[in-house]
């Protein structure tokens, strides 16, 4: 049997992931990954030791939990404040998936000789013709994660499996009630994970109490319309929460952090064809040249649907895309993910400017 060591978060997806992988005939090692504990003591939200050793009871198979909070500071929490502080909206899971999750699980499966790696995301694991490994949106695309891994490399996802890809969450907890796992009920988790008390703006007031200050609203133009209480505590396209009334909708069009103002406009001011990106990651691709272009489809959030649009290379590590229609609020700090017809992720990076 080859051995896939399964990371274990607590909830219902992981558990069923682990489940399905032993159905299969796989030696499983569950591992959970303890990466935050706040000041009083609160766990990280997708770190539940608890429940997942309780899953791992449930299916006979061995469960470790590992430390990685140091690497978790280094790589996910630290770079959240201070990309906030810069005026942009970071994705720490993104982040967090690269260089904490990935790196230390692969990190145990080579401890105990495991062939194979396990999580439970929604969605899969392909090779491409190129010999090259890529991720494909799952089969039911509410519940898609592909837009979070698109920075994994290729080493990592020739050593991944992925179970849920063609599972919808109804099925996934049918399965867990089918065999009787403690947490077929458990509700999933929506927030920041290690902000466990309060909101993210102030987790990062207490962290560094000494950054965050008042500053200016301005118009288009400009002019000074208003104050705000800090620019951690807006993103672009934001309309609840400003404290101001201008007598028509307003919407944060920019964050200025140079001169530590927030630029209000309309919602048509939301809109752009132009962004730029860097840091980028390809996948299904070794690479492009500069001048090269790519016809594809880009989602530049979560749950972005996604638009069509023109990928071009014009550095090293960085790409201009050009979208054939308008698109909402891009956001700097957020990622910009390029998708093939196939579905398959050719590749991502950061939004650092929107050009128009």
């Amino acid at each position: 049997m080859d051995k896939a060591v399964v990371g274990m978060s607590g909830g219902v997806d992981s558990a069923v992931a682990a489940y399905l992988l032993k159905e299969s005939g796989y030696e499983v090692i569950g591992v959970t990954l303890r990466t935050w504990e706040s000041d009083d003591g609160s766990e990280s939200l997708c770190c539940d030791i608890d429940d997942a050793r309780s899953v791992a009871q449930r299916l006979g198979i061995k469960y470790v939990p590992v430390n990685c909070t140091s690497d978790f500071q280094k790589h996910v929490a630290d770079p959240f404040a201070e990309v906030y502080l810069r005026g942009m909206t970071p994705n720490p899971c993104i982040e967090c998936n690269r260089y904490v999750k990935w790196d230390k699980l692969l990190y145990y499966a080579n401890v105990v000789g495991a062939k194979y790696i396990a999580t439970g995301h929604y969605a899969s694991v392909i090779k491409k013709d190129n010999g090259r490994y890529t991720l494909k949106t799952a089969f039911h695309s509410e519940k898609d994660q592909t837009y979070m891994l698109y920075k994994l490399t290729q080493e990592q996802l020739a050593a991944t499996l992925m179970p849920l890809g063609g599972l919808s969450k109804d099925e996934v907890r049918q399965i867990a009630r089918d065999a009787d796992l403690p947490v077929a009920g458990k509700p999933d988790s929506l927030e920041v994970c290690f902000v466990t008390d309060g909101s993210y703006a102030d987790y990062i007031e207490k962290t560094i109490p000494d950054k965050v200050c008042e500053g200016d609203f301005v118009d288009e133009s400009g002019n000074v319309i208003g104050r705000h209480r800090g620019i951690i505590h807006y993103t672009v396209g934001q309309r609840k929460g400003l404290g101001i009334a201008l007598g028509s909708p307003a919407y944060v069009k920019e964050i200025r952090a140079d001169k530590n103002e927030v630029v209000i406009g309309d919602e048509k001011a939301l809109y752009s064809r132009e962004i730029l990106c860097r840091g980028i990651n390809f996948m299904s691709i070794e690479g492009m040249s500069v001048g090269e272009r790519v016809v594809c489809t880009v989602k530049v959030r979560y749950r972005h649907p996604g638009q069509r649009a023109t990928v071009e290379m014009i550095e090293d590590d960085a790409v201009k895309i050009t979208f054939e229609e308008p698109v909402r609020a891009a956001t700097p700090g957020q990622s910009a993910v390029f998708y093939d017809d196939d579905n398959c992720i050719i590749g991502g990076g950061i939004i650092t400017a929107v050009l128009g």
